[in-house]
């Protein structure tokens, strides 16, 4: 039951700020990220944040090909058009890094979401559904602030109910 309700306001809250959109005139703008919308696209990490950014890695999928999608109108509604490289990332072992939103109460976690930036950071600009992935683990993962990293099977979601664009289950932390 707490589950669905803490996806449910996820959920709203997400819609709410990415999915009703200001005027183009209007549309408020990072002072970091130049261009790019507030509330899409990959976050901006501030350097004014108290949490250090992620440590490069060239075994982790990079949040930059992650964040490299378009949007489509398909019958009144807004949906991913993921690029040929995202597309051929699902269902297959990948590796991801980022930090942890828990979706539940709890010093140990087995299914939360994996983001781009640190949602806890008051400086820094979260992006939107393509900075986070939904991770469901086999055992439990002690919440931190620091980044974690997940493997397990990777899913492109094309029309997810709560609007998340990426999903990895039967996930394990690694080192």
């Amino acid at each position: 039951m707490y589950q669905a309700i803490t996806h449910r306001i996820a959920q709203g809250l997400l819609l709410t700020a990415i999915w009703l959109p200001l005027p183009s005139a209007a549309q408020p703008v990072s002072p970091i990220a130049g261009d790019i919308p507030v509330g899409s696209g990959p976050g901006i990490h501030s350097p004014n944040s108290p949490f250090a950014p992620l440590p490069q890695r060239n075994d982790v999928l990079p949040w930059s090909l992650l964040s490299d999608v378009k949007l489509k109108k398909v019958k009144g509604r807004l949906l991913p058009d993921f690029p040929a490289p995202v597309q051929a990332l699902d269902d297959k072992v990948q590796r991801i890094q980022g930090f942890m939103m828990p979706l539940e109460p709890g010093e140990r976690q087995k299914h939360f979401l994996l983001t781009s930036v640190p949602l806890t950071c008051s400086f820094c600009t979260p992006g939107g559904p393509e900075s986070m992935v939904e991770v469901k683990t086999k055992t439990p993962v002690k919440y931190t602030l620091e980044p974690v990293v997940v493997e397990g099977r990777f899913a492109v979601l094309a029309d997810d109910s709560y609007g998340l664009y990426y999903r990895i289950s039967n996930a394990e932390a690694v080192k």
